[in-house]
């Protein structure tokens, strides 16, 4: 008979089945699981949060879920401190109310966050651990480039936005909120600073945050208001950073019909800098107040040929503009008409009202019908979104996911 100790022993086919075990099935990270609950506190306790937005049905999302957790093992042994990175995960299934709030609409779909405020742009990179883990080192780098000597400034590129913070000390408050400030707009604009001696001269009246816009010749803008204040600083900042006529590109097309909104685009060809200027000039002029209801956009017509042919127009027609409600597109009558006071702003406002959508079904309303004129019954439907494909769509959720590699 056995002594009683050797029942209290694993079998030796036990012992190799958990070494086995051990060896290819190393321990899985804790990933954190976000609900409505816990989100905002764990978010915005985060300096840089990546979150995986999935649906458990959804076979790339299970694909990811091991190599999501194998670059949360890796980042975690170099950044330690729960709050310098997380790694999270939102099932959008059993939390619809978050992934509405966020616009997810196709999964996985990886998002940044810092400090609560999630990025624009998701990552879009190879889901491999190397490029996921490579992709936050790439975050926790220094957005900020520190002069040396003032010389420096006058050799900056001019073709960039640039923002220079000239501060007494880096160890303030006032440095720590623009620091604040870059990590999210870092990828919009370069940012620079200076301390102490070397960044005397320019602090003539205290700490001081400058704006350089592109151009060799444009003046300088001074940032007035409470460098402490983080949403002061940040709306200002975006302000000049993030241009409210910006260009549309293949590279960045899904990412803008992602944030919602209908686009108001002026076709131009790449060298017809005058058109656009005029655009640029009557969209501030006008439409300053419609931000946030439409997105302004500019493309080249020699490589956006197709939606130019879905309103009928070639590049030889260009400059055009046009509506993209991501149902249908509207052409703006005649592009000799934008410094028309009010005409661009107009046609904006009949798309807010539903009257572009109604007019091409239905012709003109009849207030704006001569008396006698019969109003005309199109029985052409306007000619459908360009964008389309890439807009947001409940029937969307995996099909862009089909090309990405896992």
């Amino acid at each position: 008979m056995r002594p009683a100790i050797f029942p209290l022993l694993p079998d030796p086919g036990c012992l190799l089945l958990l070494l086995v075990s051990w060896l290819f099935n190393p321990a899985r990270s804790e990933i954190t699981s976000l609900d409505s609950g816990n989100i905002d506190d764990i978010l915005n306790n985060a300096d840089v949060a990546l979150v995986n937005f999935y649906a458990d049905w959804c076979r790339f999302s299970q694909m990811l879920h091991p190599i999501f957790e194998e670059a949360s093992n890796v980042i975690k042994e170099e950044y330690p401190d729960k709050n310098q990175v997380v790694f999270a995960r939102v099932d959008c299934d059993q939390h619809s109310d978050i992934a509405q709030r966020y616009r997810i609409s196709k999964y996985p779909t990886l998002k940044l966050f810092r400090n609560g405020m999630m990025m624009k742009r998701e990552y879009r990179g190879q889901r491999s651990v190397t490029a996921i883990a490579d992709y936050i080192r790439q975050q926790k780098s220094n957005p900020i480039r520190e002069v040396q000597d003032l010389e420096e400034i006058s050799s900056l590129d001019r073709s960039r936005r640039n923002i220079i913070g000239y501060f007494e000390q880096k160890d303030s408050d006032n440095y720590r909120t623009f620091e604040r400030v870059a990590n999210i707009l870092h990828d919009d604009c370069v940012f620079l600073s200076a301390f102490g001696d070397i960044s005397k001269a320019e602090r003539f009246s205290g700490d001081n945050v400058i704006y350089k816009p592109p151009g060799e010749n444009a003046p300088d803008m001074v940032y007035l208001g409470s460098l402490t204040n983080f949403d002061l600083i940040y709306a200002w900042t975006q302000d000049k950073c993030v241009p409210l006529v910006r260009e549309i590109t293949f590279e960045n097309g899904e990412e803008l019909t992602e944030e919602g909104l209908p686009f108001l685009i002026l076709f131009h060809m790449k060298d017809d800098l005058e058109s656009l200027e005029k655009f640029q000039q009557e969209v501030a002029r006008q439409l300053i107040g419609e931000k946030g209801t439409i997105n302004f956009l500019h493309a080249d017509c020699d490589k956006f040929r197709h939606p130019l042919l879905h309103i009928q127009k070639t590049p030889a027609d260009c400059p055009v503009i046009a509506i993209d409600s991501f149902r249908h597109m509207y052409v703006f009558p005649d592009f000799s008409d934008l410094s028309v006071p009010g005409k661009l702003k107009q046609f904006v406002l009949d798309l807010h009202s539903g009257k572009l959508h109604r007019e091409f079904h239905h012709g003109p309303d009849p207030t704006d019908v001569a008396p006698g004129q019969p109003i005309q019954d199109l029985a052409s439907s306007p000619p459908e979104s360009s964008f389309q494909k890439l807009a947001p769509s409940e029937h969307r959720y995996t099909l862009l996911r089909e090309k990405d590699e896992l």
